[in-house]
């Protein structure tokens, strides 16, 4: 049996650490002994507690910020850790616990490092020195791993463009959801309509992301705001929170919005509420290939989003859904009215975008994957 250490920065309550936690979850325990280590405080520290036959660690030092005095001390504590125990494969997840992990692990002769990519630590929307810092980071910490996993083959082309890594070492395996989940729910719409007092005749539009600036949901808002202007009959629903909840609330407050954007905050129930949705949004900065676009897609729903990273090697504008530059809210806007005002377009989208939603997409056949990954890369 071989021991497997999975490395994630915080189990917040997204794609990623839904993902990883599905994974070492159902990882076939004959062939590996699982350990998870995280940051704490995260909002699926208690799903993770839940999980039978792993070893949890959680590092209060392991931080999403750069600080190098916790930096170095999770450093260190990574290292000593990894030194007393016998770990056969290291696979890290997101930037900073990526970077550290790596390191960590590469000086205490861990024999095979893999580095999940869900999306990179760098992008367009940062500043020259910060950037390619990160970029910097990103190329010394690929040289001492052996495969990279990307989400999209966009984060391929990203990479190799940034002189991180080479060809043959990156590897697409898709950030999975239960297709059969989300494609076939049965829902009560009416119901769930009383519940957050929405009229059973409006149209809603929706958007699932933490409340931070990569999602930039005050652009969001700011669509919204736009929309109303034209059609009366819609709400907007933002699911999540975070940094920004208090800008997006001033802003709700700004621009007369009160009556017309619901925030839920965190729900686990998105399998759910995405059935009230008519037509999805996601107002991103920067991705890689967001989980929920599959999971909205699978439930029928037309999707308009910002045309970023592997956004569109989902999405195909015009036919499951519309693509909008970055911070343009007016164009968002002027999407969302297309589609509120056209039932027969929205239906036509999602019927599109729900056939766009492979196997490929499955969260069982994303874990048969790693566990190939994994069965290639410790073969002599």
């Amino acid at each position: 049996m071989r021991t497997v250490a999975h490395i994630i920065t915080k189990l917040e309550l997204g794609g990623a650490q839904q993902n990883t936690l599905y994974t070492v979850e159902n990882l076939d325990r004959s062939k590996y002994k699982v350990i998870l280590i995280s940051g704490n405080g995260g909002l699926l520290d208690s799903d993770a507690k839940k999980i039978k036959d792993i070893e949890l660690i959680l590092i209060p030092e392991l931080k999403h910020e750069i600080n190098l005095f916790w930096d170095a001390i999770c450093f260190f504590k990574l290292y000593f850790l990894f030194r007393n125990k016998k770990i056969d494969i290291l696979h890290t997840h997101s930037s900073k616990a990526g970077i550290l992990g790596r390191l960590a692990g590469f000086l205490a002769k861990i024999p095979i490092i893999i580095h999940t990519v869900h999306g990179f630590s760098f992008n367009g929307q940062q500043n020259f020195i910060k950037k390619n810092l990160f970029v910097l980071f990103e190329r010394i910490t690929a040289k001492i791993t052996h495969k990279l996993i990307v989400v999209t083959v966009n984060d391929i082309d990203k990479g190799l463009n940034a002189k991180v890594g080479n060809h043959g070492q990156y590897i697409l395996i898709h950030s999975g959801i239960d297709i059969e989940k989300f494609k076939f729910l049965k829902i009560n719409i009416d119901d769930l309509k009383r519940e957050f007092k929405i009229p059973l005749d409006d149209l809603v539009v929706g958007m699932i992301a933490c409340l931070k600036p990569q999602k930039a949901p005050c652009d969001f808002v700011c669509a919204a705001s736009e929309v109303v202007k034209k059609i009366k009959n819609c709400k907007f629903m933002l699911i999540g929170d975070g940094d920004l909840r208090q800008e997006v609330q001033s802003l709700i407050k700004e621009l007369k919005l009160e009556d017309k954007i619901i925030l839920t905050g965190w729900r686990k129930d998105v399998e759910n509420l995405i059935h009230i949705f008519d037509v999805f949004v996601l107002s991103s900065l920067w991705e890689g290939l967001p989980r929920v676009f599959p999971q909205v897609m699978c439930a029928g729903l037309p999707v308009v989003a910002t045309k970023v990273d592997g956004a569109s090697e989902v999405i195909k504008d015009g036919e499951t859904g519309f693509l909008v530059e970055p911070k343009d809210y007016k164009g968002l806007a002027q999407k969302i009215c297309l589609l509120l005002s056209d039932e027969s377009l929205r239906i036509a989208m999602g019927n599109k975008a729900r056939l766009r939603i492979d196997e490929s997409f499955d969260i069982k056949k994303m874990v048969q994957d790693i566990d190939e990954l994994y069965q290639i890369q410790l073969s002599p």
